[in-house]
């Protein structure tokens, strides 16, 4: 794949949206100064996209795991009117509605919500750890499930229904594409429209064995180079 040219691709798409949001999910130790492979393609893209896209590290917010409420003993309790977060610089739209917000006046998923519910594009970025999503990108997506409740089992409004979505992931050698299809189904459930431009994966090798100190080594400069960041 061209990466380079994939990466431009989805530039110019966003170059039609008018309120963007990305959001970064690696929480790579940066004592070293290295900054993490996803948060480079965040910063570059934003830095051809200007004034329009807000940026987001969901590693250094502190958002709580989610309750549960979806499956509680009384029923499906996700979202309801009753669990939405009074405070009005917190919550304008009047739509954040999780009871673990409710529950710790600290929690700051409401950086997001108030953000994403203005914005007509988002674009998650995530590293692949375990042939999985990172555990931040996890439990950011578990945290907005009362926007999918909603429409699904509330029978209330869509409230994403004109927001697209996309993610782009990183891995190194195990499973990345269905990392990436899943969670594309994952976001259309959601409610979120999911054009595939805006869906993308990079990894360093398929040898799913390859564990060798020599192929960490070279992948960084590999990544650079693919997407033509040297």
């Amino acid at each position: 794949m061209n990466y380079k040219k994939r990466l431009d691709e989805i530039l110019q798409y966003l170059k039609n949206k008018k309120k963007i949001l990305f959001i970064t999910t690696s929480n790579r130790w940066r004592g070293l100064k290295q900054e993490p492979k996803s948060s480079m393609l965040a910063d570059y893209l934003a830095s051809k996209l200007g004034k329009k896209v807000t940026i987001i590290d969901a590693s250094k917010l502190k958002i709580y795991e989610c309750e549960g409420n979806v499956s509680d003993l009384r029923g499906n309790r996700c979202g309801l009117k009753e669990s939405v977060l009074k405070n009005k610089t917190r919550n304008p739209s009047g739509c954040h509605r999780c009871w673990a917000s409710v529950n710790n006046p600290d929690d700051e998923l409401w950086k997001i919500s108030r953000e994403l519910l203005k914005s007509d594009c988002v674009l998650f970025f995530s590293s692949v750890r375990w042939g999985q999503t990172n555990s931040v990108y996890q439990k950011l997506i578990e945290r907005l499930d009362w926007l999918e409740n909603r429409h699904t089992t509330l029978l209330e409004d869509n409230l994403l229904k004109d927001i697209d979505a996309g993610l782009i992931i990183l891995g190194h050698n195990w499973n990345s594409l269905r990392v990436l299809d899943m969670q594309r189904q994952v976001l259309g459930f959601f409610g979120f429209k999911t054009p595939s431009l805006l869906f993308l994966n990079w990894q360093y090798t398929n040898n799913y064995l390859d564990e060798s100190q020599e192929s960490y080594k070279k992948a960084p400069a590999r990544f650079l180079k693919d997407f033509g960041l040297t």
